[in-house]
């Protein structure tokens, strides 16, 4: 049964991030889909819904959740607004550590 994992690469190797459901010495095919950091975060949520570990939240007021365009077009627009973003006004106004 085919199967989407997902693997990190390290000094040479493939190393699952969750255990798989093989025989020792079994020999697979594996396809290489470098992954973005949203679409991993998709698929482990994913993942862990679907082995009921978590629980989706449901949609809020029936507001669905935005498209991958639209939310790359709402990013765009907000990386062209002038001046700090939140993030470094906010580490400035913590101060020194």
């Amino acid at each position: 049964m085919p199967e989407t994992i997902t693997a990190i690469y390290e000094n040479g190797v493939l190393r699952p991030l969750t255990p798989l459901p093989l025989q020792e010495h079994q020999t697979v095919q594996i396809q290489i889909l470098p992954e973005d950091s949203a679409t991993q975060l998709e698929r482990i949520s994913q993942s862990l819904a679907a082995a009921g570990l978590v629980t989706p939240p449901p949609h809020q007021n029936g507001v669905e959740p935005v498209c991958e365009a639209t939310w790359q077009e709402l990013t765009e627009k907000l990386r062209a607004i002038p001046g700090k973003p939140l993030s470094e006004i906010i580490i400035e106004d913590r101060g020194e550590w």
